[in-house]
């Protein structure tokens, strides 16, 4: 009789997988979910910009635009002269750069004055966070004088914006506080010039305060001191009423 015709394996029943037993899953529960490679690449773009900038922001505080080249910022951030300028097309441009990070570290502690706040209490939380500024970024604060020094040639145009705008809005609030009584009667622009200048100074001419006081703000014990009293000068003034009790 014919013989009957090979059967062909049954196939085994298929497991049913899920996203969570495939292998690169399993492998992501073990590890931790991975960063996407655009972000990893992103952060990698802005670390490298930001040690960039922060060697920049060294050489330029010290010798300006012109007495810096891009190969010494290159050299100090320890990057090709060609992967800086991938990042930064000119040497102008990255001083212009660094100087609207500047800005903005500058002028956020400015941008929370609201009028619902207590003005004694704003203007001192200012001070200290100026000073704090002027205590941790000194290069800073140096480079951003030595701009206006010089015109602020490569930062008109950010000054008549961002600025300008900053401090209109912002002494709306000091006329808001004066209005109220809350605040002796004062000219906003004239209040915010005495706060720059006072707690900039520290940094700007810190040479001169250590050789004076021979402390720097880096002295914590000093830095309080500082703060103390750089807000009773402002808050309560040093004029007294004749007669009046010390």
């Amino acid at each position: 009789m014919p013989a009957s015709p090979a059967r062909k394996p049954s196939n085994p029943p298929r497991k049913k997988t899920t996203a969570s037993g495939t292998p690169a899953a399993r492998k992501r529960a073990a590890h931790g979910t991975p960063v996407p490679a655009t972000k990893r690449r992103g952060r990698k773009i802005e670390d490298k910009r930001s040690v960039i900038l922060g060697a920049a922001l060294s050489l330029f505080s010290r010798f300006g635009l012109h007495g810096t080249t891009v190969d010494q910022v290159a050299a100090r951030a320890e990057v090709s002269k060609s992967n800086l300028l991938y990042h930064f097309p000119n040497k102008e441009e990255l001083y212009v750069s660094v100087l609207r990070d500047l800005l903005h570290i500058w002028l956020e502690p400015l941008r929370g004055f609201s009028a619902e706040q207590d003005p004694r209490e704003a203007i001192a939380g200012y001070i200290r966070n100026k000073l704090t500024i002027s205590r941790d970024l000194p290069d800073a604060s140096r480079l951003f004088c030595l701009e206006m020094v010089q015109g602020a040639p490569l930062l008109r145009d950010e000054l008549g914006r961002e600025l300008r705008d900053l401090i209109e809005r912002k002494s709306e609030v000091i006329r808001a506080w004066v209005a109220d009584g809350r605040l002796a009667p004062v000219e906003p622009h004239h209040l915010v010039f005495a706060l720059w200048a006072m707690t900039q100074h520290y940094a700007d001419f810190a040479v001169q305060v250590e050789t004076l006081t021979g402390r720097t703000l880096a002295d914590a014990g000093f830095f309080e001191e500082t703060v103390r009293n750089v807000q009773a000068i402002v808050l309560d003034g040093i004029a007294r009423t004749p007669g009046a009790a010390a």
